[in-house]
């Protein structure tokens, strides 16, 4: 199938399209690198309140009892601390006041009882903390992957700044929420820690405990600044990382081995998977000297504040203004602030840096569809006079040369229409118009008078069955490979109709090649998996045979399209193929894509593409007739099987 790349490079440029009355609502701005659905923003963004309310909302629909018993487990976590301060205090007095026994017995108790729930209290949380993750990683999956089968097109999906996104989406959306809730539970815990060792520092020292607030104010906003720049450097590391894996990926794939080693390519490729991960590296490391550079100076800014505190307590101590038991809470207050405000801090600053990731996430799930959808689309209805192809102009984006101009084509319905055409004419392209893939810049598509883009996408392919070029292969069993043609040959239970899957192998020609396989139509498909079972790999040819019989799984559906069915077949194999082919759609509505003339020659009618236009039309004889391009194209494919008949004899005789 044409990509926008393919296409710059095989569609020369026109001058821009006359008006038309069938302009498409899906502009060629929607369309452009960085279209709509938020693909186009070069960084995060800002943290918005809507955002943390999103979150915290994904978490309670996730597990509501555990948002609540990890917050309750918080608070009594927050307060264990200050509790020990002041029974440690109290004993302290009592021991140096020598007062009663009782009360010492008392606070001891105390203090066993608060050790007990501070060795006890961070695993419970932790727990909760992690099974929420667990739940909320489930739920953020399905609705982004829900919201990514909303676009019905392909634009978004070849445009890389939307992968990013997408995958920045995937990471965030899975751990945000339930970070940004355990952040709000540490923030709550860390104020109430700072606040109740602040009142202990009140009752000992107000402007020790006003200096010791102040000095954390630096710490918040610089660790703010840091959480802006880690966010920043996660999009711009983005791409960089997603290249290193397409190497890593062609370093270790059966797919790619055999030419790497006959080629000698491996280094290279090894060379420029380095090259990006130093890169990405390298914006790490930037990072990092940032955050040292940063942490330090706080890091001295803290211990300068507790020496002094610790200084100052001691001298009043000496002095008597102060007792044992003060000094103690005094120190214990500085240090349970400083370390409940760097938590507060750090907790603060990652829940901004998840909140910044958290928008690549929402600008997914909200995005509008690629393509416009009705609210409410008109039936498709069973196909009776046939498809129409009226004044369609179509590129991929206004940087991309026209691949369709003024395209003018009618699919009459029983007739089986074979398209032909040089690479580049536009032939997968009418594939993806006729499946609504993409929507025309000017003009429209019909389906028996009804323009597509007022119909409901997927109620228009489920009357389409279809073989791509560019066909899928499934790391999964035979049987599995073949149901995937119409999931309503699956159960509950992910088990197929065996029956259907059987007689779509047998007319596609494909039923032997599987029975004969280690599991028959349970064999996996696949080396990938070490899951016990014996995978087994096929052959170009025997995965389109499988291919062609997901397709045959739609049986008799309004429209059949073969786009390139028999390419990676021998010559026996796709006469076969073809005269199954025949037999199966006789009588239905079938479009031939294929750059062999002579597997399409036997269509009711052959359409001639050229530069993105109808060059010419009619049956093979008629073509043949007029020596035009298509005369031209089998008078070439003809000598490759006859290189010792004249040309000119196998045009009059027609091959």
């Amino acid at each position: 199938m044409k990509t926008p790349e393919t296409a710059a490079a095989d569609a020369p440029a026109t001058p821009d399209a006359p008006p038309s009355p069938h302009t498409s609502p899906a502009s060629d701005a929607g369309r452009a690198p960085g279209g709509a659905g938020g693909a186009e923003a070069a960084s995060p963004g800002r943290v918005s309140a809507s955002g943390a309310v999103r979150a915290l909302g994904l978490a309670w629909r996730a597990g509501w009892a555990l948002v609540i018993g990890a917050g309750a487990l918080a608070v009594a976590e927050a307060l264990m601390p200050v509790c020990v301060a002041w029974l440690t205090k109290i004993a302290l007095d009592v021991v140096t006041g020598r007062s009663s026994g009782g009360l010492l017995v008392a606070v001891g108790t105390g203090l066993a009882v608060a050790g007990l729930a501070v060795a006890v209290l961070p695993q419970l949380s932790q727990y909760a903390r992690r099974e929420l993750e667990r739940r909320v990683g489930v739920l953020a999956q399905d609705r982004l992957f829900r919201a990514a089968e909303r676009l019905v097109g392909l634009s978004r999906f070849e445009n890389p700044a939307f992968l990013d996104r997408m995958s920045l989406a995937h990471q965030s959306g899975g751990s945000t929420p339930g970070l940004v809730t355990a952040g709000i539970m540490s923030v709550g815990k860390g104020v109430v820690v700072v606040l109740g060792f602040l009142g202990s520092l009140v009752a000992v020292s107000p402007v020790l405990a006003a200096a010791v607030l102040a000095a954390a104010i630096p710490a918040f906003l610089a660790e703010l600044r840091l959480a802006r720049g880690r966010a920043a450097m996660m999009w711009r590391v983005g791409p960089v990382e997603r290249r290193e894996m397409f190497y890593r990926r062609l370093l270790t794939t059966v797919q790619a081995a055999k030419e790497l080693r006959l080629f000698g390519t491996g280094p290279y490729l090894r060379g420029l998977m380095t090259a990006e991960r130093r890169a990405a590296n390298a914006e790490r490391r930037h990072m990092d000297r940032r955050e040292l550079a940063t942490q330090s100076v706080l890091g001295l800014l803290s211990a300068g504040m507790a020496a002094a505190a610790l200084a100052w307590a001691l001298a009043l101590a000496w002095q008597g203004r102060l007792t044992a038991g003060d000094v103690a809470l005094l120190v214990t207050s500085v240090a349970g602030v400083q370390g409940a405000v760097a938590t507060l801090v750090n907790e603060v600053t990652m829940a901004h840096e998840q909140l910044l990731l958290f928008n690549h996430y929402l600008a997914v799930v909200d995005g509008e569809p690629d393509l416009p959808v009705p609210a409410r689309p008109r039936p498709v209805p069973v196909l009776r006079r046939g498809i129409e192809f009226r004044g369609v102009w179509f590129r991929y984006s206004p940087a991309h040369p026209w691949v369709l101009r003024d395209l003018n084509l009618t699919i009459p319905h029983g007739a089986a229409i074979g398209v032909v055409g040089r690479n580049g004419a536009g032939k997968s392209t009418l594939v993806k118009l006729l499946c609504r893939l993409y929507d025309p810049v000017r003009g429209a598509v019909l389906w028996d008078g009804v323009d597509l883009r007022d119909m409901d996408p997927a109620e228009l392919r489920s009357r389409i069955g279809a073989v791509f070029q560019d066909y899928m292969t499934y790391d999964l069993s035979a049987a599995l490979n073949i149901a995937l043609g119409d999931v309503s040959a699956l159960d509950e239970r992910g088990r197929d109709d065996r029956d259907r899957v059987r007689s779509a192998a047998l007319r596609a020609g494909a039923h032997d090649m599987v029975a004969a396989l280690p599991q028959g139509y349970d064999t996996l498909l696949s080396r990938s998996f070490a899951d016990g079972t014996t995978g087994v790999t096929l052959s170009g040819g025997q995965w389109q045979r499988l291919a062609l019989a997901r397709a045959m799984l739609r049986d008799r559906r309004d429209l059949l399209i073969l786009d390139e069915p028999s390419s990676g077949l021998d010559a026996e194999a796709e006469y076969e193929i073809h005269t199954r082919l025949r037999e199966h759609r006789a009588g239905y509505t079938s479009l031939l894509v294929s750059h062999r003339l002579g597997a399409v020659r036997d269509a009711d009618l052959l359409v001639v593409l050229e530069d993105g236009t109808v060059a010419e039309q009619g049956t093979h004889a008629e073509l043949l007739r007029r020596g035009g391009v298509y005369a031209r194209l089998f008078d070439l494919q003809a000598r490759g099987y006859a290189e010792d008949a004249p040309a000119a004899t196998l045009g009059r005789n027609g091959g």
